[in-house]
């Protein structure tokens, strides 16, 4: 959303400070002595010079700098007055914020109030103080110093005034773009550190889901990002030194240059000491402070203000709601949930491709299983779907939307075979992917659809603590499942993420996502079983892939006949291999072929048997490495 104009906050600070006109008043009244104290700098060392060292009266020269010494003093109090007139300006600032921050945070429940009422009040009055001191004495002491070279010779102001004054120009006019600048940085910065703070805790996930070279991709855009608008903020930033170099050195330049013309033309020896004395002691800090200040400190205090004091309009959540997904579905069927238009991935230049010219629609709130050999290509389809693989050709849409954009990110979730839980609580995982606070009831409700309840009543509740190594895959998985249930996605892709459950909590999990309002799910089927469950089943066989139901599919493709031959949980249909050899005590069938069964206590080689674990090591009935 673009930010508001720019003269929003400047616009509340002027009517802030019409409103408080009799502070600003004193606080005038009191910068006069500062003034007083500017002039006698230069003014009083010209007297002193002229009509007492130089003129061999050195107790008149001496009562010019007593006089220059008590301005000195009588500015310190003057001072001192003047802080206790800015304290008047800023605290009722701060109370206003305050008071604009703690309604907004009651009002719309709004989960960074905290981070503005310790953080960012503080620095808009810290930086609001130092603005008026350094503006106010800007003011003051250009104006005593303007005074004192118009009352030594007006030459001399003809040869001060118009480099300070182009200057001032110079700098009044780079303020707006070195604020826009310094915006832009602040929310490159700010995206930068979000982007972090996501990626950081997430390691894990990124590394078991392969996603290593998107998260990657992302985070170099947040960097490149980042760098241009610090280089902007930099190049816009050589404009306040120019204007310091316009303003406060080159008329002390310029002075030194024309000394022998100002000479010439009646200028006094102690003027031209005078005029040097403002121009170094008086202009030059003044100015030095006032683009200092207001080029940085201005600005970031108006972009801290509009945050503040700025109220967003309330826009249409991104992702909706299950229940609103629902209804726009049956409003807006036309669009599918999942699209696949000509699609080919391969891993390498020259590799076979796992995925070629693949065609699929999946409707909204349509139940899809995808059954095939193992390698054949089912974890790359749930990698595309998920954004996490690139095709090599082809378009890939989410409810839409291109699959790698912003707007397809919140409308899928992918929950793979290895499900990540990490030490916290229990509604710590599951609330992981909901932005806004979720009520219990909706988590006990998915807990209890997905099959979760007895592990939270076992745990003691919600508020439990957790330690992912005291779970079992199982448990693990039921956890991630839950927690996909209750995101606002309408699109699950469940790649074998029930492959550590017993085929009833298994039917469970699955038919609980396929009953979400509005919610479309997509199974890499870990059993057979998955498939006759599905409204249709998409069938891959390298580049004959078959979508449709299972009855159809049992008719037209001989793999999948075969696949469903093997049976569930051994139970195979007549003529098929048996799934067990006899003389096998550990359970282990020994070779490797597509259709096996996962059968009770057997383990299945996806891989060539030279690299599974011996026998003898699974005699202690545990799973190999401890999975």
């Amino acid at each position: 959303m673009p930010a508001p104009p720019a003269r929003g906050p400047y616009r509340r600070g002027v009517r802030f400070l019409r409103r408080r006109w009799p502070v600003v008043v004193r606080l005038a009244i009191w910068s006069v002595l500062e003034t007083g104290q500017t002039f006698l700098t230069g003014y009083a060392l010209a007297r002193a010079l002229d009509d007492g060292f130089l003129d061999g009266r050195e107790a008149v020269g001496l009562g010019w700098l007593g006089a220059a010494a008590l301005g000195v003093l009588v500015a310190a109090y003057g001072t001192g007055q003047v802080y206790r007139a800015v304290a008047d300006l800023v605290e009722p600032l701060r109370d206003t914020l305050v008071r604009q921050v703690v309604g907004r945070g009651l009002r719309d429940a709004d989960g960074g109030a905290v981070s503005r009422l310790t953080q960012q009040v503080e620095i808009a009055r810290d930086t609001f103080a130092g603005l008026v001191m350094v503006s106010r004495s800007f003011v003051f002491t250009a104006a005593g110093a303007l005074a004192g070279l118009f009352s030594l010779d007006p030459l001399l102001l003809l040869v001060v005034a118009p480099p300070l004054l182009a200057g001032i120009g110079l700098f009044v006019a780079s303020l707006r773009p070195l604020a826009r600048r310094q915006e832009d940085f602040l929310i490159a910065d700010e995206g930068l550190a979000g982007q972090l703070g996501v990626v950081g805790p997430g390691l894990r996930d990124v590394a078991a889901a392969g996603a290593e070279q998107g998260v990657a991709e992302d985070l170099g855009r947040g960097v490149a990002q980042e760098y241009a608008a610090a280089g902007a903020l930099a190049r816009w930033g050589v404009l306040r030194t120019a204007a310091l170099a316009i303003g406060g050195q080159l008329p002390l330049v310029l002075l030194l240059a024309t000394g022998p013309w100002l000479l010439d033309n009646g200028v006094t020896p102690g003027a031209l000491v005078g005029a040097l004395a403002y121009v170094t002691q008086a202009l030059l800090p003044a100015l030095n402070n006032l683009i200092n200040g207001l080029g940085t400190s201005g600005s970031r205090l108006a972009i801290v203000l509009r945050r503040l004091t700025w109220d967003p309009p309330q826009e249409a959540a991104e992702i909706p709601s299950p229940e609103a997904a629902a209804g726009a579905g049956a409003r807006g069927g036309e669009t599918p949930a999942l699209r696949l238009s000509s699609v080919t991935f391969a891993y390498g230049p020259h590799a076979e491709p796992v995925l070629r010219d693949l065609e699929l629609t999946v409707a909204r709130g349509e139940h899809l299983a995808v059954v095939g050999p193992s390698g054949i290509g089912k974890s790359t389809l749930a990698g595309i779907v998920a954004g996490l693989l690139e095709p090599d050709a082809g378009d890939v849409r989410v409810d839409g939307f291109p699959v790698c954009g912003e707007r397809a990110v919140g409308r899928r979730v992918l929950i793979p075979q290895e499900a990540y839980v990490f030490t916290g609580t229990l509604r710590d995982n599951l609330c992981y992917l909901r932005a806004d606070p979720v009520p219990e009831q909706e988590m006990l409700t998915a807990a209890e659809a997905v099959g979760l309840a007895p592990l939270i009543e076992r745990f003691g509740g919600l508020d439990a603590p957790l330690v992912p190594a005291e779970l079992s895959a199982g448990e693990r998985q039921l956890v991630a499942l839950t927690r996909a249930h209750l995101s606002y996605a309408p699109l699950a892709v469940l790649d074998e993420a029930t492959c550590h459950l017993d085929p009833v909590a298994e039917s469970r999990a699955e038919r609980a996502f396929a009953a979400r309002p509005g919610g479309t799910l997509v199974v890499i089927a870990h059993r057979i079983s998955s498939a006759r469950r599905a409204d249709r089943v998409l069938v891959m066989d390298g580049a004959n892939a078959l979508c449709g139901r299972h009855d159809e599919l049992l008719e037209r493709s001989s793999l999948y006949r075969d696949l469903n031959g093997a049976g569930d949980w051994g139970e195979p249909a007549a003529g098929s291999h048996p799934p067990l050899a006899l003389r096998d005590p550990y359970g282990v069938d020994p070779v490797p072929r597509p259709g096996l069964a996962g059968d009770r206590g057997h383990v299945v080689a996806h891989r060539a048997v030279g690299q599974m674990e011996a026998v003898r090591d699974l005699g202690d009935r545990r799973a190999p490495r401890g999975e």
